[in-house]
């Protein structure tokens, strides 16, 4: 019988390979996230495993698909999982390497209510994690993981008989032919494959190919755990920056990345030019409020303001809701509302029926686009794109700030930017005339920019995005002038990951 965890172990020692290691901030908003060796070993992902059992116990189920991602170590922490999900009476379905969104295929693939995808995503190396759902498409939110810490910590897991284990073959090509079956290209498309020697590497150009991909230029799509250009991250400045050098190279019509999970897709247009996925996304609700009149489109807080004012989405009756960011959210809010389509800046999107099935998929985001190029024949991405109205964001900006302290700032910023509203104050010039605080604080000027101050839901860090619809350098000065001076107040905040 394990013992409870303990978050005191320190690897290479006798108490550490006899008792398991978990520590509490590994528990996210709606997934698990941590270092693995120093925040959690083996014998801790076990115990996780128990008690992510006994969670779906007391929902009543106990089918649950497992697979796992191209790191170095990811197998056996998702063989640790697997012997404790079999220890607390579950039936384990494991369907090997893979990426979150074939996870999620396979519920419904496999009739499986539940599932747990072992992966870091994006992170960095040395960073392991589990997303984790029972209600298919959803996966956990803050209650459901607020359960399972209580369940884990506690050692408040329930060992049952009846578990099991079957290893499932042929879930990745039904994946790849069902993700490819949603669109059959006529347009004969040069198109370039960034994956950044993430799993996605492994499915994504075939699944490409077959949706009529005439010419695929495959781009760092060997396996490699070592990631040795850059993380897979179609977020980051780096791996863009990479894929609009790839496209001018070989004049390709556009560019789509992959993170390393394969749940988000970036894009590049022919022109070169990064299209962040917010504004991906508004030009395929303009595309999709054309074919699905009075549909309702979910976004994240990070993303444009332009949703809110397009006249084309106005003109085909559709109606756009703000809510949290985090994959998780947008999944469950898309789903509840029965919206059409929910888009996240980092790149998730979540397409319901018909277009796909409520879960993230970088696939499946692919065929979307892919297919609204096919339905505007003659026109290029980068004439889509330059037919929105006009509004310059930043780039996903992530100062470090201990995940023990991040709340309590944004919380801060939150009563700062509620009390310089009440008291009629500005920003650059601008009144602040309204703010969403659902997630963080989005604070929107009379002009219709924005900022936005918020914790992220799986790092030790804080998020900044900004928005002008004035110009490139009020974008910047919204940043530089107003957002980071503001968080530089808070010896808590440190370094950025990237700045404009």
């Amino acid at each position: 019988m394990l013992t409870a965890p303990r978050a005191d172990l320190k690897p290479n020692t006798f108490e550490y390979e006899n008792a398991p290691l978990v520590k509490a901030t590994g528990f996210r908003e709606y997934d698990a996230r941590w270092l693995f060796g120093p925040e959690i070993n083996l014998l801790g992902v076990q115990a996780l495993g128990l008690g992510l059992g006994t969670l779906i116990q007391e929902m009543g189920q106990t089918r649950i698909v497992v697979g796992h991602d191209f790191r170095s170590y990811s197998l056996s922490i998702k063989q640790a999982l697997t012997i404790g999900l079999v220890a607390a009476g579950c039936e384990v379905l494991d369907i090997g390497l893979s990426v979150s969104p074939m996870a999620y295929f396979a519920q419904f693939d496999l009739d499986a209510p539940c599932v747990a995808m072992v992966t870091a995503s994006h992170n960095e190396n040395g960073w392991t994690g589990v997303k984790m759902g029972a209600q298919r498409p959803l996966t956990f939110g803050p209650d459901e993981m607020g359960r399972l810490k209580e369940i884990v910590l506690a050692a408040k897991w329930a060992q049952r008989p009846g578990g099991s284990l079957a290893h499932i073959a042929g879930v990745a090509e039904r994946y790849i032919a069902d993700a490819a079956g949603r669109v059959s290209l006529t347009r004969p498309l040069t198109v370039i494959a960034a994956c950044g020697n993430g799993t996605a590497g492994a499915f994504a150009p075939q699944a490409l190919r077959k949706m009529g991909v005439a010419n695929l230029i495959e781009m760092d799509c060997d396996l490699d755990w070592t990631f040795p250009k850059y993380n897979p991250n179609p977020e980051d400045s780096v791996m863009l920056h990479a894929m609009a050098a790839a496209v001018k190279e070989h004049g390709a019509d556009m560019a789509l990345g992959f993170d390393g999970d394969g749940d988000r897709c970036g894009v590049v247009d022919d022109e070169g030019e990064e299209i962040f996925a917010d504004k991906i996304g508004l030009m395929l609700a303009r595309d999709l409020s054309i074919l699905h009149k009075d549909a309702t489109f979910v976004v994240d807080v990070k993303s444009t303001g332009l949703f809110a004012t397009d006249e084309v989405l106005k003109a085909n009756g559709a109606k756009t809701v703000y809510w949290k960011t985090g994959h998780s959210y947008i999944k469950r809010k898309t789903a509840e509302l029965g919206a059409l389509a929910g888009f996240e800046k980092s790149g998730h999107f979540f397409m319901n029926p018909p277009i796909g099935r409520g879960y993230d998929d970088g696939l499946v985001a692919a065929a979307a686009i892919l297919a609204m190029l096919e339905r505007n024949p003659g026109q290029k991405l980068s004439d889509l794109k330059k037919a929105l109205p006009v509004a310059w964001t930043s780039l996903t900006m992530s100062p470090h700030c201990a995940d023990e302290e991040k709340y309590g700032v944004v919380d801060d910023v939150v009563a700062e930017y509620t009390a310089l509203r009440d008291a009629g104050g500005t920003i650059l010039g601008r009144r602040i005339v309204d703010l969403v605080t659902v997630n963080g604080v989005r604070a929107a000027l009379e002009d219709g920019s924005w900022v936005l101050v918020r914790a992220s839901s799986n790092k030790p860090e804080i998020v900044v995005v900004v928005e002008s619809t004035q110009s490139e350098d009020d974008m910047r000065a919204l940043f530089r002038d107003e957002v980071k001076p503001r968080l530089a107040k808070r010896p808590q905040v440190g370094r950025y990951n990237q700045e404009i």
